[in-house]
């Protein structure tokens, strides 16, 4: 099982919008995410700054290498392009973070 944790950012004034979207996420969405191997996934958010932290854990190898090619990760990506910072592919910029400390 691998931990990831991660950091993007939520453009200002969109933080009901951005909750409002993961509340109405898409069933096929969850299943290819859990279909990779995803599980434990959280966001925060820290208001003050609109920076969001992403931590999920992942039971496949290389469970996370063919979402970014799959249509439907596309299509999230396009929806949520308005209102977060992402690349020119519309996927979100996301900052990976190093662990430094883990009590089981």
């Amino acid at each position: 099982m691998e931990r990831i944790a991660f950091t993007m950012q939520l453009h200002r004034g969109f933080e009901s919008e951005y909750e409002k979207r993961h509340r109405e996420i898409w069933p096929e969405l969850t299943g290819l995410l859990s279909e990779a191997g995803i599980t434990n996934y959280s966001i925060f958010l820290q208001p003050a700054t609109g920076v969001l932290f992403g931590y999920m854990e992942v039971s496949k190898a290389n469970g996370l290498a063919a979402l970014p090619h799959h249509p439907i990760m596309k299509k999230w990506w396009d929806y949520m392009k308005d209102i977060m910072d992402t690349h020119p592919d519309h996927s979100p910029i996301s900052i990976p973070l190093q662990e430094v400390f883990y009590l089981p």
